[in-house]
């Protein structure tokens, strides 16, 4: 026999149910069977769960949709195991959360159910970001007695995450299965009848993933049917205060009441007198609700229950008239005032639809003018993308002007590098021509000497020329003298002749 029953009633989850069953099997206790009772899926939730080869799953089919009380129900008539592990059918456990439950249980027999503290996830398993969503917080609770349990279920409501509940078998046995009456609330209900034979505790950790679907989609989800329906079964669910557990710890259960009440002398009845005046405090309708009828009952007159009431606390019909009066159970003060209100929107609204046919007068017109507008609009818009196309152009020039621009700052680079190089040659050449101009100034004074000496030379050679002609003129005399001397004399005139031409220095000239 296994020692834990994982049971999990399924409907429509197949996105969801495959890893579900996989968080069971990879927990690190492993002596448990899963028992799944699937409430009629019209999705491929069964043929999934089928798809799984273990002999440790057993699957149970409805053949018409029941409820998720029925099914659980179903789940728990068909478990073996010694422990109760609940588990939905889009939540995931933790690897380490049968072992922590399982050894808890064990080593605290008084104790009937283990819970735990549950990490929220969204639809698709990440973390769950909305901070102030209901669900965030309300997990996260600290450990009472089974009396602070029951008084903090009457004043503040559910708290416990039932998919992470470990419930010894035998409790459900004691105190009742799940109430297959109710939808949103059936665990809230077992836990109260849990709490009035037994502890419950709370590891202060994260074992289980709790999924909250997009559209609030899981069954305890904030829609208008489940904010109905929970009034509706809340009011039922607390008439399991007017039970003898609650009679024989009255005080322990509620201190705050302020009354030492002996159940041996006070009867049943004084009981729910309390519990019903402590349920009107409560602002919500179906705790009023509750508490007037409760009162409406023990106020009988035909029973001897009114009598003992009005001995023992001077309450009568007259208080009851009172808080009748002062309790608007059914809305109705608020409902006229809404009719009220309703009225003046009439009121307004009849003004308004003057207004709105001045309106819609403007509206024609200004539809009139939107008409122009759009026929301008169109015309800009054209003229716009013409804009655009010669944007787009400009653009172009734009990026070729760029790509030049870069080109002739290479350029610019280059020939200011070209420069700097011309710039030194120029120092190198100043330098040289600095040089070159002493070397001329020295050369154009030697030039100027020799323009000088060259004058002399041109007055040397003009006194020569000078003396040549007069030469020649004496040459040319001599020449006649010769001619006519030529005859007698020649030879005697002729080595004259030489003579004369060697002192005249004229050898080898005719």
């Amino acid at each position: 026999m296994p020692k834990v029953s994982v049971i999990i009633p399924s409907y429509n989850h197949e996105k969801y149910i495959s890893e579900t069953i996989y968080s069971v099997l990879n927990q690190s206790y492993q002596d448990f069977e899963i028992v799944i009772t699937d409430d009629y899926s019209s999705d491929n939730t069964t043929k999934i769960i089928k798809e799984f080869d273990d002999p440790r799953i057993r699957l149970f089919c409805f053949t018409k949709n029941r409820g998720a009380a029925v099914a659980a129900n179903n789940c728990i008539k068909e478990a073996k195991g010694e422990l109760i592990a609940m588990l939905s059918s889009d939540d995931i456990f933790s690897p380490h959360k049968l072992a922590k439950q399982v050894s808890y249980l064990e080593a605290n027999p008084d104790v009937g159910a283990v819970f735990s503290y549950a990490h929220i996830i969204d639809d698709d398993g990440n973390d769950f970001n909305q901070e102030n969503h209901f669900y965030k917080q309300i997990f996260i609770q600290p450990n009472r007695n089974r009396f602070e349990w029951l008084n903090h279920f009457f004043f503040k409501g559910n708290c416990l995450c039932h998919p992470s509940a470990l419930v010894r078998h035998k409790c459900y046995k004691d105190v009742g299965e799940y109430d297959e009456r109710f939808a949103q609330l059936p665990d809230f209900d077992f836990w109260i009848r849990l709490c009035m034979k037994y502890n419950i505790y709370v590891i202060p950790e994260e074992l289980i993933k709790f999924r909250i679907r997009n559209n609030e989609a899981n069954a305890s989800g904030n829609r208008p049917e489940t904010r109905i329906r929970h009034q509706l079964e809340c009011k039922q669910i607390l008439n399991n205060y007017c039970s003898p557990e609650v009679r024989n710890n009255f005080y322990k259960i509620f201190p705050e009441a302020g009354l030492e009440i002996n159940h041996n002398q006070d009867g049943e009845d004084s009981i729910y007198l309390q519990v019903a005046l402590l349920a009107i405090k409560v602002s919500l309708p179906a705790y009023q609700s509750f508490g007037i009828d409760k009162l409406f009952e023990l106020l009988n007159s035909r029973n001897n229950t009114f009598e003992k009431i009005l001995q023992k606390y001077a309450f009568d019909f007259t208080n009851l008239i009172a808080i009748t009066g002062q309790y608007d159970v059914y809305s109705i003060i608020i409902k006229e005032n809404s009719y009220f209100d309703f009225e003046q929107a009439q009121a307004k609204l009849k003004l308004s639809q003057s207004q709105l046919q001045q309106a819609q007068a403007e509206l024609e017109r200004l539809q009139l003018q939107s008409q122009q507008t759009q026929t301008e609009l169109e015309r800009s818009q054209s003229q716009f993308q013409q804009t655009q196309t010669e944007l787009k152009h400009l653009e172009s020039q734009f990026q070729q002007t760029q790509t030049e621009l870069d080109h002739l700052q290479l350029q610019f680079q280059q020939t200011q590098t070209e420069l700097e190089r011309s710039c030194s040659q120029f120092q190198r050449t100043e330098i040289e021509l600095e040089r070159s101009q002493s070397q001329f100034q020295q050369t154009q004074m030697k030039l100027e000497k020799l323009q000088s000496q060259l004058q002399q030379t041109e007055v040397e050679l003009k006194s020569c020329q000078s003396e040549l002609y007069y030469n020649q003129l004496e040459l040319q005399q001599l020449k006649t003298m010769i001619t006519a001397m030529e005859s007698s004399k020649f030879w005697k005139l002729r080595k004259l002749w030489f003579q004369v031409k060697s002192a005249l220095g004229l050898e080898g000239k005719e």
